[in-house]
């Protein structure tokens, strides 16, 4: 079963540690997807850009409207992703906890809804 691995931190709590302690991080991040692809259970993985640089879409009545971000007050906004094969939510979770961003935010564990004729990843 596929699960994304939504990570929220502090941004502004992120961005006031040392540039070493965000390098070992995403070392920490990259060795961890090497270690789900030798597993056969890495999809995919990324950091995002800060919320700042977002944009809200929304369609009312037919009429589209977009508003650049941050659009949520919150104390952590969602700064990457992991998506992974495991086979329930216990393997799920107990990769998550192997994500660095859950020492300094969340890792949320959600299960994806299996949808036939999709395109594969293969095309990406």
């Amino acid at each position: 079963m596929k699960y994304l691995l939504l990570v929220h931190h502090d941004e502004d709590a992120f961005g006031k540690m040392s540039e070493t302690t965000r390098k070992e991080m995403l070392h920490e991040s990259v060795q961890l997807t090497h270690q789900l692809h030798a597993k056969r259970q890495y999809l995919s993985a990324s950091p995002l850009q800060p919320a700042s640089t977002a944009v809200l879409v929304q369609v009312r009545e037919g009429k589209p409207m977009v508003t650049d971000g941050p659009f949520v007050e919150t104390r952590e906004q969602l700064a990457g992703y992991f998506l992974i094969d495991a086979k329930d939510l216990d393997e799920a979770t107990s990769i998550a906890v192997r994500v660095p961003g859950a020492r300094i935010g969340t890792v949320e564990v959600r299960p994806l809804i299996e949808i036939s004729g999709l395109p594969t990843h293969e095309c990406l």
